[in-house]
């Protein structure tokens, strides 16, 4: 009975991190995308007053969002944030574009990074096995 809840207790020492690492995965997500839009002009507004709060909660969180004022009809992009800053990232076309630009620049070089890392494991495995076959 003991050797079960050992492993009980085992099993769910196993599981409980990955549950927290996804949160903790979604919260670095949150501050990457938020680094970005920061670089390319958005400014970062925190959800400190009640238009700000209703904002927050009417737009879909982690997502850009084109928003026109209600005086003016003026365009605006709207990134909230509520698990890493609870703020609104706010921003205009120019700085929408420039997102966009330091985005993909961003995602060729991760993938860059991981073909590197990729080659430099596979070649390790060689190092380590080869000559065997030889």
């Amino acid at each position: 009975m003991k050797r079960w809840i050992a492993m009980g207790a085992l099993v769910a020492l196993g599981v409980l991190p990955g549950l927290s690492g996804c949160k903790t995965i979604e919260r670095a997500n949150a501050r990457n995308t938020g680094d970005v839009l920061v670089a390319a002009g958005f400014q970062q507004l925190p959800a400190n007053t009640p238009e700000r709060m209703s904002e927050m909660q009417t737009l879909k969180p982690r997502t850009i969002s084109m928003v026109k004022t209600k005086r003016g009809g003026v365009t605006y992009f709207v990134y909230p944030d509520p698990s890493y800053c609870n703020c609104l990232y706010v921003g205009d076309s120019k700085d929408y574009k420039e997102y966009r630009r330091l985005a993909l620049q961003k995602a060729i070089a991760d993938e860059k990074l991981e073909a590197a890392e990729t080659m430099e494991d596979a070649s390790m495995e060689g190092a380590m096995w080869g000559g065997w076959w030889e």
